[in-house]
């Protein structure tokens, strides 16, 4: 990355963080009315657009950023990424595991990739690229919740609700898990 963009970057990437994402954007526009070939500035783009659900755009972003550079790990991820939210299994995992190939063993990949493979039908597959990334990242709440809801859909129960605790340890905010835990509650009572 050229250093003279790296400021804007980071503020980009600050303001992402501030959930300000339309002037995140803003920012990494200007950064390509100046230099088309920054592919941080494109996956930037792509990144706010997931966090705004705007799909569409973040792939066109995403596609920008593939025609910079094919080998970067972070667009291939966010590009898989985006498939991965519009439940388009097949195409998640291809540019998952392209992002795994880049950058091997980087949990978030791995959360993503065995979530993408679980839902697609692959289960065993996906629990074992899910347990890999908790080892690589043992109190992402990500990670912890997403295992969770895997071993609830597989009925263990056991596993689940272990899953869904530690989560809450780590991120006790998180309502996804304490759904999920009460679900796993009533099913290992037999109430359900």
């Amino acid at each position: 990355m050229d250093q003279q963009y790296y400021h804007l970057l980071v503020q980009a990437e600050e303001l992402k963080m501030r959930n300000e994402h339309r002037e995140a954007i803003e920012i990494c526009q200007s950064i390509l009315v100046m230099d088309l070939s920054v592919v941080e500035a494109y996956e930037e783009i792509g990144d706010n657009y997931i966090s705004l659900k705007a799909y569409s755009k973040a792939k066109k972003a995403l596609e920008k950023a593939l025609k910079v550079n094919k080998r970067s790990a972070n667009a291939n991820y966010l590009y898989g990424f985006v498939f991965s939210a519009l439940h388009e299994w097949e195409k998640a995992i291809k540019y998952l595991e392209l992002a795994n190939d880049y950058q091997p063993n980087h949990p978030e990949v791995l959360r993503c990739l065995g979530w993408g493979h679980f839902c697609s039908g692959f289960r065993k597959k996906g629990l074992a690229i899910l347990e890999r990334a908790l080892v690589l990242a043992p109190v992402d709440s990500y990670v912890l919740c997403d295992l969770g809801i895997c071993h609830l859909n597989d009925r263990n129960f056991t596993r689940a609700l272990d899953l869904f605790s530690r989560t809450l340890e780590v991120d006790p905010e998180n309502i996804k898990a304490r759904e999920c835990m009460k679900i796993a509650e009533m099913f290992q009572e037999g109430a359900v």
